[in-house]
């Protein structure tokens, strides 16, 4: 961590500010005087041309007379005098800068903003950069209060960052009171430099911190803003807030922040995806953060509740069931041991009622029972005092009764004065204990969202399917044809050819331009047939009653043509009507009408969207969505999140639909949203399904171009799995080895793969003395977001199973520029050209990523690797970090 490019904001040794005064009032007043009553452990310049002395401190003109190298620079000066002081600090050696100040839209020059002179002067001098307009940063541990606040924090093992500075000072004053201290407290102001991304990116490998807090209120690089968050929520619980969560509030957050604000459901979806858990209210933000930093995890969302009344049993399960929590139904040999301890009079079910009068054997044996039942994944155990009840030792026999069990336990003891012992003995035991039902079972649903969320952090889905890939020429065709007309949307024959160039079944259709054409192509469909109006003015045809159904007949045709045509004029006059499209009618019986397609959030990009289909889709609004790329298991995930679920199962009369058909659908509108950016939305709606299969009757699909770039994966918030980089070599014995990027699931070859090498092969890839991974390595190893970073590995075939014998790997330099590699091979394979053939795969990666050059750090006795250095084209120089490292550097 003392290498991360934030580290000299986040531990600097010597703080500069930039506008310090003891005058009253004064922001560099309140921000001197927070810095030297927090105890500050290095030292402080305080810089102000116009004063000589500070109270007893000798002030600084400027950067240029302070007589020690600065790591960090405070600036609480006017706006217009900032470019100029990043400028002088850049030119000093300064790595890091906080800006307090505000108004920086205004012109520093002909079209260019205070911001963006401030932005240039920083690249420049690769000075990283927090703010504008922002509170500031707190660092208990180093006793670092660079803010403009009141409050000030305890040292503890919570980070918060936020965007607003004001709810900083709101939550600091609200950890006070509770005793709740913060590793550290960042507020993040106007990001025009570092953002969510590079925060969380260094809290992830922060030792102090062991939870991560996020008030959100609009994200400016979605890109960035998920790549942070997965790599901190593989390794430590991140919990969010956002602000916005309704269509009001979103535009209140917009006017604030400048920043774009998606649609709520999209955002849960991206915290879904990024294995993070997210609140509603700032009390809620603490109990998860400090439930999820306990030991207790969840497998499940089944909860069982013993309670001694049942009352608050019935609102405890209402409140599961508004959340979407599972009541555990007990196994039939936990019923009969109940029945076996309790009362005759016990409620026979869950929630299980022990009666008014449970001793404390009595809880003891019924949380006992249920925490041991296999179809139960947490036992919530509820108290309230009656006059036969001891909560003290009812909390003692709770406790007990969890210890040799792996399930989470939470505690409702409700009351106050007669229940505080009962809950101090919880506390004391790392039990969590809540005050309410409502409140425990909403801390059993935080584990359980977290617990779903840190499995879909954990898919890597490729943006193709390996088998049966689309013809992606003839759609790019398609779409191009349009925009080269200057459509904005397909029309229905070109929609279906879309549709049928990723391999999702559609209705036959043909155009027809004449009554006469509809009876041609009707009696080529053959009987029944659909019509409906073919015009590039209308999107929604049921809307001006564009639509004729279960046509049967060469008579009905005619006259369905001339009917429709005629109504859709009147309707709309401006319109230009191109004919109609004559379709097959489907009358296959137990169809369901869904809706499947893609819209196109402004922050995060294309989301794949299901629900309920037909007319009333609006008014219904049963939709779930989720971030392309999907598999299997995120597209079963999306599917359950809806209502229309319960309904493709049998029930009456109706045959289970087939959802296999269903999922291939969804897989493949996902590789439309990867592969085809240009388009914007696209509905099919309705999609049939039934026990056969899957069916697309009508299809919209809108359009518009995009800006080339290197990344053909730019436009997408979650960067596929990279399966295009894999690809196989064959070694001069004939042994072949596949060279493919790593995934999650390669933990245990990527761990023996380390574990197995020489104690020199170990240090000249780590340069310390390393036994094994520790399982933080490990999970930073093989969860990697392949945004910012690429590992390939090279495997071979062992008795049916992958032995890795070599990885590669680079990550991006905080100049967004190049990036730095790393290389090792087993030193069973070595000098076979394994090595080679990965660089050469990590290098055409690293140029297709846009990354100018490439370098590593190789140590002066690791000869091997300076000549393959040589052999590629590196240039091999002196290091700043001592004789005993070369740099290699290559430009791509």
């Amino acid at each position: 961590m003392d290498k991360h490019y934030l580290g000299p904001m986040f531990s600097p040794r010597r703080v500069a500010l930039f506008g310090a005064s003891d005058r009253e009032g004064a922001l560099g007043t309140f921000v001197y005087n927070n810095i030297l009553e927090a105890g500050f452990k290095g030292d402080v310049f305080p810089i102000n041309p116009k004063r000589e002395r500070i109270g007893d401190a000798v002030c600084y003109p400027s950067i240029e007379e302070v007589p020690e190298d600065v790591d960090l620079a405070v600036i609480a000066t006017p706006a217009a005098t900032v470019p100029g002081i990043i400028r002088e600090c850049g030119e000093h050696g300064v790595q890091a800068a906080i800006v307090m100040s505000a108004g920086f839209g205004e012109l520093e020059g002909v079209g260019k903003s205070r911001e963006q002179a401030l932005l240039a002067e920083a690249r420049r001098h690769n000075l990283r950069v927090l703010g504008p307009n922002c509170l500031g940063l707190i660092r208990p541990s180093v006793g670092l209060n660079a803010t403009f606040s009141n409050n000030t924090a305890a040292e503890g093992s919570l980070a918060l960052v936020s965007q607003s500075g004001a709810l900083c000072t709101a939550i600091l004053d609200w950890a006070t009171e509770r005793g709740i201290g913060f590793s550290a407290m960042v507020s993040m102001g106007g990001m025009a430099d570092v953002d969510f991304g590079d925060v969380l990116d260094y809290l992830a490998l922060d030792a102090k911190t062991s939870s991560i807090l996020l008030y959100v209120e609009g994200v400016r690089n979605a890109r960035s803003f998920m790549s942070g968050l997965r790599v901190a929520a593989r390794l430590k619980p991140v919990i969010v807030v956002k602000a916005g969560r309704h269509a009001e509030g979103s535009r209140a957050a917009m006017s604030h922040t400048g920043s774009l604000v998606g649609g709520d459901d999209v955002f849960d979806a991206a915290l879904q995806r990024a294995g993070v858990v997210r609140a509603t209210t700032v009390e809620q933000l603490f109990s998860a953060a400090q439930l999820l930093s306990t030991r207790h995890r969840v497998r499940g969302d089944r909860l069982a509740i013993v309670t001694n009344a049942g009352g608050p049993g019935v609102l405890a399960t209402d409140r599961a069931i508004d959340l979407g929590i599972s009541l555990a139904t007990l196994a039939t040999e936990t019923v009969e041991a109940l029945d076996g301890i309790l009362p005759e009079h016990w409620s026979k079910g869950n929630p299980v009622d022990i009666l008014g009068d449970a001793t404390p054997e009595r809880y003891r044996d019924a949380v006992a029972r249920c925490l041991t039942d296999p179809n139960v994944d947490g036992v919530m155990a509820m108290l309230t005092p009656q006059a036969m009840t001891d909560p003290l030792e009812a909390a003692k026999s709770v406790v007990d009764a969890s210890k040799e069990v792996d399930k989470p336990l939470l505690a409702t003891w409700l009351g106050d004065h007669q229940v505080k012992a009962g809950r101090a003995h919880f506390a004391a035991n790392d039990i969590p204990v809540f005050p309410s039902p409502e409140a425990s079972v909403e801390a059993f649903a935080y584990l359980a969202r977290y617990d779903r969320n840190q499995k879909l952090l954990l898919q890597t889905p490729s943006p193709l399917q390996e088998r049966s890939e689309p013809d992606l020429e003839g759609a790019r065709m398609i779409i191009e044809g349009a925009l080269v007309e200057g459509r904005n949307m397909v029309n229905t024959m070109e929609s279906k050819a879309l549709l049928t160039a990723f391999q999702i079944p559609v209705t036959p259709a043909l155009e027809a331009r004449s009554a006469n054409e509809a009876l041609v192509a009707a009696e080529n469909l053959g009987f029944p047939v659909v019509m409906k109006i073919s015009s590039k003015d209308i999107s929604h045809k049921s809307d001006v009653s564009g639509v004729r159904l279960n046509i049967t007949n060469a008579r009905a045709v005619r006259g369905a043509y001339l009917d429709l045509v005629e109504s859709v004029q009147k309707a709309r006059p401006e319109a230009t009507i191109e004919g109609v499209t004559v379709e097959k009618m489907y009358n296959r019986s137990h169809g369901r009408e869904l809706l499947v397609g893609i819209a196109r959030d402004p922050v995060f990009g294309p989301v794949i969207a299901f629900g309920a289909g037909g007319t009333a889709v609006e008014v219904v609004r049963d939709r779930a969505v989720a971030l392309p790329p999907v598999n299997s298991f995120i597209i079963d995930d999306l599917i359950r999140r809806t209502k229309v679920f319960k309904l493709l199962g049998a029930y009456r009369n109706m045959p289970a639909a087939n959802l296999a058909a269903l999922q291939q659908v969804l897989r493949r509108v996902s590789e439309m949203a990867c592969e085809l950016p240009e388009v914007q939305e696209l509905d099919i709606n309705p999609l049939m399904l039934d026990a056969q299969g899957a069916l697309a009757l009508d299809v919209r699909i809108s359009i518009d171009h995009v800006t080339p770039h290197l990344d053909r994966y730019h436009h997408m918030a979650v960067h596929p799995y990279p399966a295009q980089l894999a690809t196989t070599l064959q070694l001069a014995d004939g042994t072949d080895v596949t060279i493919r990027p790593i995934r999650p699931e390669d933990a245990q070859i990527e761990h023996a793969f380390v574990r197995d090498l020489s104690p020199e092969s170990k240090y000249f890839r780590f340069m310390r003395r390393l036994q094994e991974l520790t399982p933080e390595m490990l999970i930073r190893f093989t969860q990697i977001d392949y945004d910012r970073e690429m590992a390939l590995i090279a495997v071979v075939a062992e008795n049916g199973t992958d032995e890795q014998i070599a990885v590669g790997r680079y990550s991006v330099l905080p100049d967004g520029k190049s990036c730095e590699f790393a290389l090792v091979v087993s030193d069973s394979w070595r000098r076979r050209g394994i090595g080679s053939a990965i660089m050469l795969r990590l290098m055409e990666s690293a140029r297709i990523r846009g990354f100018r050059t490439m370098e590593g750090l190789v140590l002066t006795e690791n000869r091997p690797m300076l000549d393959l250095s040589h052999h590629l084209g590196f240039r091999v120089e002196a290091s700043s970090d001592g004789p005993d490292v070369k740099s290699v550097v290559k430009n791509l």
